[in-house]
């Protein structure tokens, strides 16, 4: 039964083009970071990124390296989408973003989690076998069909980010609108729509509409009889989301995806026409390293399922301490800003230095720090560090204060507390972490 729900074959041409849209997203958000100067603001004008915790070995190349890291990224883009050293070049793309997304967090994204993992699957998987230049070169590989297991493997990781996202959404802020609404006073002033976002009915259609888009578009997608009327609700989803919050590639890549939910028919009508055939014959193939795949997958979907879970045994309310917030899917959930002061104390005397954080971060960076502990913690670290160079012993103490979703201001760090001492806990509550107003 399992092998011939994993392996029995079903037609390749969903995958294929889903490649080419691929290759081609992520190749714009290659030069797009370039010229829209996102690289240098992130990655060469900060004296230091603040990367993800145990990864300080990954740091930006000096000068303007990166731009040029960003350019072969770019390239190697491209030859996904052509089917140019398919594996190669999505290997080297797959490394390139991975090394970029754990070296700085300032400008963190849960969309930059899912490119990074979809570039693993990408890898894996025999994207190159129709509509490329590796097939056109050898038409050994030539394919018109693949394994199930591809398609599904694709399917259900869909389905766990939009689920995850959908159940996120269920707390108190976004239920009552208060964050949609928090949210929407940061757009009044767009073109045209600024105003319409203001009224009041505006928040709650975009509270609950995203709850039940995210809950059901997987479902109804698999479904023929709503298919059509699910891709209706997609396209103006992500379209709405590309517009108002100007978030790259991620909505077009989620309409991508929308792909492998259409038959070979109607992919063959509208995007390979010289494709003429299509596969239908239901063969059942059982490969040498079935054994190997299927341990691989449970293993993935395991912590796939079990990531975002993991605030849940961690004490404290996530959307305050952020602690099991990164790789959880908890998209546009709340907005946080905050007010923060880093006391420097040498020990064995009474020198008191209070930092200025705008001589050593952006102002990407010092929104960043305000709200997210973990980055405050670094910050004290590297303070830590910097007087160690210069001979001296030191503690640092840090008075933060946070609003969520433009509530009052509170206290969130224990202003008692030498964070320069202190060890990060990443699987458990850091207890300087002062607890929740609601709590």
């Amino acid at each position: 039964m399992l092998d011939r729900w994993l392996f029995k074959r079903i037609d390749n041409s969903g995958l294929v083009v889903f490649r080419v849209f691929f290759g081609l997203l992520i190749a714009i958000e290659a030069f797009q970071a370039i010229f829209t100067g996102w690289v240098r603001r992130n990655l060469i004008e900060p004296q230091f990124t603040f990367n993800f915790i145990g990864f300080d070995f990954l740091q930006p190349l000096p000068g303007n390296g990166m731009i040029w890291y960003y350019a072969i990224m770019g390239i190697f883009g491209l030859l996904v989408m052509v089917g140019l050293k398919y594996r190669f070049s999505m290997f080297c793309y797959g490394l390139m973003w991975t090394a970029v997304y754990l070296m700085q967090k300032s400008s963190y994204n849960n969309h930059y989690y899912l490119l990074m993992l979809l570039c693993m699957i990408m890898l894996l998987l025999p994207a190159h076998r129709w509509l490329s230049i590796d097939a056109w070169r050898n038409p050994e590989i030539r394919r018109i069909s693949m394994p199930r297991w591809v398609w599904i493997f694709i399917v259900l990781q869909l389905w766990i980010v939009y689920t995850y996202a959908s159940i996120a959404k269920i707390y108190p802020d976004w239920l009552d609108g208060t964050f949609p609404a928090y949210l929407m006073k940061t757009k009044k002033d767009y073109w045209l729509v600024g105003g319409f976002l203001q009224h009041p009915w505006v928040r709650y259609a975009i509270a609950y509409f995203g709850i039940f888009f995210d809950l059901l578009n997987v479902p109804l997608l698999l479904w023929k009889r709503t298919r059509i009327f699910a891709f209706i609700a997609a396209i103006f989803f992500h379209l709405f989301n590309s517009f108002i919050f100007q978030i790259g590639i991620f909505p077009y890549l989620s309409l991508a995806f929308i792909i492998f939910f259409f038959p070979a028919k109607t992919i063959n009508k509208f995007f390979l026409r010289g494709k003429k055939e299509y596969y239908d014959k239901g063969e059942i193939i059982i490969p040498a390293y079935r054994n190997a795949l299927i341990a691989f997958m449970a293993i993935w979907f395991i912590i796939q399922i079990s990531l975002p879970l993991r605030h849940w045994f961690i004490k404290d309310d996530v959307l305050w301490t952020e602690e099991g917030h990164r790789l959880s899917w908890r998209m546009m959930l709340r907005g946080k800003s905050g007010t923060e002061r880093f006391k420097v104390v040498e020990k064995g005397t009474e020198d008191t230095i209070f930092i200025d954080n705008k001589k050593y971060l952006s102002r990407k960076q010092l929104h960043s720090l305000s709200s997210k502990p973990d980055m405050i913690w670094q910050f004290a670290q590297r303070l830590k560090n910097e007087f160690a160079e210069k001979g001296k012993d030191v503690e640092v103490y840090v008075e933060g204060k946070v609003s969520v979703n433009g509530d009052k201001f509170h206290p969130l760090i224990d202003p008692h507390v030498d964070l320069a001492a202190e060890k990060w806990h990443h699987f458990k509550h850091n207890d300087w972490i002062l607890p929740s107003p609601k709590e």
